[in-house]
């Protein structure tokens, strides 16, 4: 608690979800995989060597790719099925809304390379709607771990779970911030940091980045609470009105447009509960432009100095 982040080491959440799905088959010899024709990008190729009649690449055709998960769930086998979280959320929500989410399939979609992780390929590549179509479906839990070791507990949270989920990674690099044998509970926020003036709250790619701005803010005798949000419906409503009534201020910040994602679950339940002042950073209600994704969290406010900034700010209007 309250440990300074190491940044020097980066880990790639796609390979702590390879390996764990990797080590849940050769237990369980109903989880077969399923993707778009992203054995690559969604760290498969350890998986098709081990289980080769157990991959099931359908190409690029998404919306397909869904509907065999479903399948396949139905005759009774345990599916991730994995793509690029821009298509297989765009692309599928019909089918994810009717023959996933309608159905209580058992089918763990996993949407690879979110938010803007293809930075340099561009808006059509940014997935920085998927939390808003995903958390309006019912009985779709949606899930953003924060690091390798939440990523790999999430894997196996899913696997466990009898009903659907969408588990949300990035291929961009994260420090770990949980200790080793974390146990991931759904709607269950973590406290990395304890704070009484304001609260930081994020998930994914964005809570190492709310943990440096916080250190920032202790450096200026700002206390600053963080949690880490990784599930984002259902959303941990303790956690949020804990940090309302003892802070008196929040923030959040995302790989999302601020419109339908984690900031808006976040203030639905402090409007309903515990007005406080609020600030949601994300993506302004644009199109993202072409950028790395480091730029682009940058350029929209996301550094850790400029979250501090809007924290102080915030804070102002308590």
């Amino acid at each position: 608690m309250n440990a300074p982040v190491n940044t020097r080491k980066l880990y790639d959440c796609r390979d702590a979800f390879a390996a764990t799905l990797e080590r849940l088959a050769a237990e369980n010899e109903t989880i077969v995989a399923v993707c778009n024709d992203s054995v690559g990008s969604s760290k498969l190729n350890g998986f098709k060597a081990k289980f080769p009649d157990r991959l099931v690449n359908v190409g690029i055709a998404e919306q397909n790719m869904v509907g065999v998960g479903a399948g396949l769930a139905n005759g009774g086998r345990l599916p991730y099925v994995c793509g690029a979280a821009p298509f297989l959320t765009g692309r599928s929500l019909e089918q994810i809304k009717a023959d996933i989410a309608y159905s209580n399939a058992n089918v763990k979609l996993v949407g690879i390379s979110s938010g803007m992780a293809y930075g340099e390929l561009g808006p059509t590549h940014h997935s920085i709607e998927d939390f808003a179509w995903m958390r309006v479906l019912p009985n779709l839990p949606v899930i953003a771990p924060c690091d390798r070791i939440e990523t790999a507990a999430a894997v196996e949270w899913a696997a466990s779970y009898n009903g659907p989920c969408f588990l949300r990674l990035s291929r961009v690099g994260v420090p770990d911030l949980l200790p080793e044998g974390h146990r991931f509970e759904v709607g269950k926020a973590n406290l990395l940091r304890e704070g009484s003036d304001v609260t930081l709250i994020a998930n994914g790619t964005l809570t190492h980045r709310m943990v440096k701005a916080a250190e920032i803010l202790a450096e200026r005798g700002i206390k600053a609470r963080v949690l880490n949000m990784a599930t984002v419906r259902p959303i941990d409503e303790t956690a949020i009105i804990a940090a309302a009534n003892e802070t008196g201020a929040i923030v959040t910040a995302e790989e999302h447009s601020i419109f339908g994602g984690l900031g808006s679950a976040v203030a639905e339940v402090v409007v309903d509960n515990a007005p406080v002042p609020m600030k949601r950073l994300g993506v302004p209600g644009i199109f993202a432009p072409t950028g790395s994704a480091e730029f682009l969290l940058d350029e929209f406010g996301m550094a850790p100095a400029a979250i501090a900034d809007a924290a102080a700010t915030l804070i102002k209007r308590k």
